[in-house]
């Protein structure tokens, strides 16, 4: 079973979930229109499932921070999270 990584962050307006694809320019993306509150467990599945994804068995959610200027910790803090996703037929999609 071939596995890729889908990953959310928010900008500070949006928060956006994207489904990355080593060696293509453009990813597949869902974006919710809210900063405040972190979408739910439920929601991310619905983004992925909308975008032909769903979570790798056994997979589950981490987080990580990074500064908005990559090594200045005085600038906003950027949350991501990453899982394992796996096309929704089973296999990479």
């Amino acid at each position: 079973m071939m596995t890729l990584t889908a990953q959310m962050s928010n900008t500070g307006r949006a928060w956006h979930l994207y489904v990355v694809l080593y060696g293509e320019t453009e990813w597949p993306t869902f974006q919710w229109e809210r900063t405040a509150r972190v979408p739910t467990g439920a929601e991310r599945r619905a983004a992925l499932a909308s975008l032909g994804y769903e979570v790798a068995p056994g997979a589950v959610w981490s987080w990580t921070e990074d500064s908005r200027d990559h090594g200045d910790d005085s600038t906003p803090v950027v949350l991501i999270a990453a899982i394992a996703v796996r096309g929704q037929d089973g296999g990479a999609a």
